[in-house]
């Protein structure tokens, strides 16, 4: 069986509300890392809350839009590196976004 693991709270916002657009509805919870990483977003609170069509829909959708990813990942790269100045992102997450 899988081990579950809870999310850390988000370093990136302390409201419930879609990070890119504002809207209250419709929200899910994206791991600004995923895959390999998902627990390491977890762990180090690198996720936002997205409206679904943000999060999961083409064409804007974080899944299916590299540039609204890779904007996520620059902003979630820069929010650890202040709030965890003691720990390295490129060892831990194995890329600099930045």
């Amino acid at each position: 069986m899988a081990r579950r693991y809870k999310d850390a709270p988000s370093i990136l916002q302390d409201e419930k509300e879609c990070f890119l657009s504002g809207t209250l509805e419709g929200l899910e919870r994206h791991h600004i890392y995923g895959g390999a990483n998902r627990r390491n977003s977890a762990k180090y609170g690198l996720w936002v809350w997205l409206r679904h069509d943000l999060h999961n829909e083409p064409p804007d959708g974080v899944h299916f839009n590299i540039d609204n990813n890779r904007l996520l990942q620059r902003i979630g790269q820069r929010a650890f590196e202040l709030r965890y100045p003691d720990e390295n992102f490129t060892e831990i997450f194995g890329r600099n976004y930045l």
